[in-house]
Formats: structure tokens, C-alpha cells, sequence
């Protein structure tokens, strides 16, 4: 998501990829460390050299080349356009701008030699799965800061609830990985690749969630953002790609991701970089807001 709004290329590798010891994973798994960069090469290369693992580390994947990846033709490739979110109970939009950023790189995909075709995977009920994850995550980092009282009270409010989501609700979304894997992964018996917004919405506005409840921030968090995390639940590779930009002036960056299954970096990565080739995102920078 900071890849989207801010014209990067952004990789969400697959979970322990990079290490994040001292904890032996993040959040109950649902966070990772991943690269940020202006080009495909150079956020592979970022990406191997902090690959690894080391003892202690619950989630330890097979190595994988990202590197050569960047030069190879990734061939042709089988990519389902996706704008289905999955079910959070709380209302979401498509921005009809950033549907049509996405609509148009799947047409540059297709001009590419790619077969592309709508078709939606079956997240189920991932988000039950997310929650308790999140915030029994939440309550252990905030036994951490010196000063509770130094955390936004809507922090200290997610912490508390995951407090009582600590116990069997997080047991139960652990064990509820599998199945979600199997119904979601699916998609990749037809698929290589699923290709989605990363965002819902352009950037928001400074300050757009301050003064807000925590169920206000909550809701406002999903509706600009419900296409990132079910990958987060899965704990697989996620790439995001420059999309062009909402505003004529070209000041708010919009971004879509390439989805695939466990380990499939190099997939993504030299889809990607087949793209930026033809594209050349690197010679674009937003613009300076003329509110600013």
C-alpha cells in the first residue's frame, strides 16, 4: 500500500522470506519486511540481500532466485483480473479511477502476449482469520513501549480487544489457514498470476483519519484499503507496480498488485519487470499538489 500511493515498486514477499527475529514471526504471521524501490532490478536486488533466515524463525521457505528473475521472460502467462474484495461487513468502493488504471494495465498485459480474464478467487471468510491475528499481534508489541499512554488511544482500544482475542479465537484462526489456503489457492489451477487493484481509493488526504473513533478508523482503513491483506492471512508473495495517477496534474499515485501463490517471487518479479520495461514508470515522479 505505500508502493501504490507513492509511484514504487513495492514487494510483499512469502512469510519469512527475511527474517524478523528477534520475534520468531510478525503479528501471528500477517506482517513481513519487504523492499520499496524505484525500479523491478533494484527492488530485487534489495529484496536478496536481506533474504534469510536463522534459527529461531518459525516460517523458514526455501530460498528462491530473484535475482536472474529480472532478465528472464516470464513467458506467457495465465492472469485473472480480480476486483473482488473480500468480506469485511463494512461498505467498500472501487475508485472508478483506479479501476481504470487497472483495466488499462491488463490490457497493456494482454498486448504483451499474456491472457488475461476476469475471474475472482474465493477468500471465504479470511477476515475472521485476520482479526484476532491482528490483534492479539497488537496487544503483545504494546507490552513493549515504555509508556502505554504514549500509544493513540484507538491503538491502546485494538490492543485491549486483543487481549480477549488472544486465546481460542487466535487458535482457531491459526488452524483455519489451511482450508483458506486451499480455497483461495485455487485460483492458481487456472491462474499463474492474479492481477488486482492495490488500493481501493487514491491517497488520502493528511490528517483524513485524525479525530476519528477506532471503529471509524477501522471502517475508513477498509474501504480505502480491502485488496491488500487476505495475502497478509496467506502469507504469500504479493507485488505492486505503478498504475499511473488519479489527477490530470498527476500528483496521486495509484498502484496494482500481482498475487501469487507460495514461493512464486521470481513469477512476479519477471512479470514486473516485462512491464516496467514497456511502461518505464522510473521516468515518472508525481508532482507537487498545488495545495501544498
Amino acid at each position: 500500500m505505500p508502493a501504490a500511493w507513492t509511484h514504487l515498486i513495492g514487494i510483499k514477499p512469502q512469510r519469512g522470506r527475511i527474517s524478523t527475529w528477534p520475534d520468531a514471526e510478525s503479528f501471528n504471521g500477517i506482517t513481513c519486511n519487504g523492499p520499496l524501490a524505484r525500479t523491478v532490478a533494484d527492488a530485487a536486488l534489495l529484496l536478496d540481500a536481506v533474504s534469510g533466515n536463522r534459527e529461531g524463525d518459525l516460517h523458514c521457505p526455501e530460498p528462491v532466485d530473484v535475482l536472474s528473475a529480472v532478465g528472464r521472460d516470464p513467458g506467457r502467462l495465465r492472469i485473472a483480473l480480480s476486483f473482488k474484495t473480500a468480506f469485511t461487513g463494512t461498505p467498500k468502493r472501487l475508485d472508478p479511477a483506479v479501476r481504470a488504471s487497472v483495466v488499462r494495465l491488463a490490457e497493456r498485459l494482454a498486448a504483451l502476449g499474456h491472457e488475461v480474464v476476469e475471474a475472482e478467487p474465493r477468500y471465504g471468510l479470511v477476515g475472521f482469520s485476520f482479526l484476532p491475528r491482528a490483534t492479539a499481534g497488537l496487544f503483545e508489541w504494546s507490552g513493549r513501549v515504555p509508556d502505554p499512554l504514549l500509544l493513540d488511544i484507538r491503538t491502546r482500544h485494538a490492543a485491549r480487544n486483543g487481549r480477549l482475542l488472544g486465546g481460542a479465537a487466535l487458535r482457531w484462526a491459526r488452524s483455519y489457514e489451511g482450508p483458506l489456503r486451499r480455497q483461495v489457492g485455487a485460483i492458481f489451477q487456472r491462474f499463474d498470476v492474479v492481477l488486482s487493484p492495490t488500493t481501493a481509493t487514491p491517497p488520502l488526504r493528511i490528517g483524513a483519519m485524525a479525530g476519528l473513533s477506532g471503529w471509524q478508523t477501522d471502517r475508513a482503513m477498509i474501504a480505502a484499503c480491502p485488496y491488500a491483506w487476505p495475502w497478509n492471512v496467506l502469507g504469500w508473495p504479493a507485488l505492486n507496480v505503478p498504475a499511473g495517477f488519479a489527477d490530470p496534474g498527476r500528483t496521486l499515485p495509484l498502484g496494482a498488485q500481482f498475487l501469487g501463490p507460495a514461493n512464486s517471487e521470481p513469477v512476479l518479479i519477471s512479470l514486473a519487470a516485462q512491464l516496467e520495461a514497456d511502461q518505464r514508470w522510473y521516468e515518472h515522479r508525481p508532482s507537487v499538489h498545488p495545495s501544498v
